[in-house]
């Protein structure tokens, strides 16, 4: 559960970061309901456990006509009047005292220019501040605090302002028609003293293109097929074998040649000879 809570606070904080320009250190304004309940449920100190929940270092603000508030309730609230004044006191200029909620609409305004995250246990308060854009809104529930879901209204406001950023604006739409006419003028002008250079040219000259106009094309090499690459071809056997081979052949025929030329054949008289003087 612990886990699904902080991915929820951190998807949250980056809607507002995205979306709305939010940028750390965070500022959270704070009203006399969010600091009692803090203080009488232990939840100290409040901005590390507020840095806890968002991610980042925040700074924890308060208003004067917070402070007068709390100072009005009385003894049971000492101490939630001492934690008040310790924290920065932001600038509200009312002269007479306002209730919280009032002074606190007033600052946030209704875009909440000085991105403010507001704490409050006020539930009313809470809804007023979710069909404002761009109020992230924090909240206690017995020990644990909890950052809002970004409201559909805010959501809304998100996208529509995403879509106005993305297409062009008035003063946008101006400066290209400006710009187009600039171009259109300019090629025309180009095109008018070329075709008055055409027909200032001598007729006796050849039509040769000049290097300006040769340069100002676009060369393009040709490919040629080129041959195999040496170190992926096999390297060719020498011919040494081939003669040595050869040689042996030779050798081998030269041989049984003379072996059989060395043979002696005895003709037939002599056969008839050694048998005639055998038998003598």
């Amino acid at each position: 559960m612990r886990v699904k809570k902080q991915k929820r606070h951190r998807r949250a904080v980056r809607f507002y970061t995205a979306c709305y320009g939010f940028r750390e250190p965070f500022k959270i304004l704070c009203d006399g309901t969010f600091v009692h309940h803090v203080l009488s449920n232990g939840i100290t100190p409040a901005d590390t456990a507020l840095a806890n929940i968002l991610g980042v270092a925040v700074k924890i603000f308060t208003t004067r006509c917070v402070i007068a508030e709390l100072r009005s309730l009385g003894e049971s609230f000492s101490d939630s009047l001492n934690a008040a004044r310790n924290l920065i006191t932001a600038r509200c200029d009312h002269e007479k005292r306002k209730t919280a909620a009032a002074c606190m609409t007033e600052i946030i305004g209704e875009n909440n220019s000085e991105h403010f995250f507001v704490a409050t246990q006020d539930a009313e308060l809470r809804k007023k501040f979710q069909e404002i854009p761009g109020v992230p809104i924090v909240y206690a529930l017995r020990n644990a605090l909890f950052l809002e879901r970004p409201s559909a209204v805010q959501h809304e406001f998100a996208k529509t302002a995403e879509e106005g950023r993305s297409h062009m604006t008035e003063l946008e739409y101006k400066m290209l028609g400006k710009k187009n006419r600039a171009d259109s003028e300019e090629a025309c002008n180009t095109l008018d003293v070329n075709g008055d250079n055409e027909n200032h040219q001598d007729p006796n000259k050849n039509d040769k293109p000049s290097r300006i106009v040769l340069n100002d094309k676009a060369q393009f090499k040709r490919k040629r097929a080129k041959g195999p690459n040496p170190l992926s071809c096999k390297k060719k056997k020498t011919k040494m074998n081939e003669n040595s081979a050869a040689g042996k052949e030779s050798k081998t025929v030269d041989n049984s040649v003379r072996n059989r030329s060395r043979k002696r054949k005895r003709s037939k008289k002599n056969q008839s000879v050694s048998e005639s003087s055998g038998g003598i």
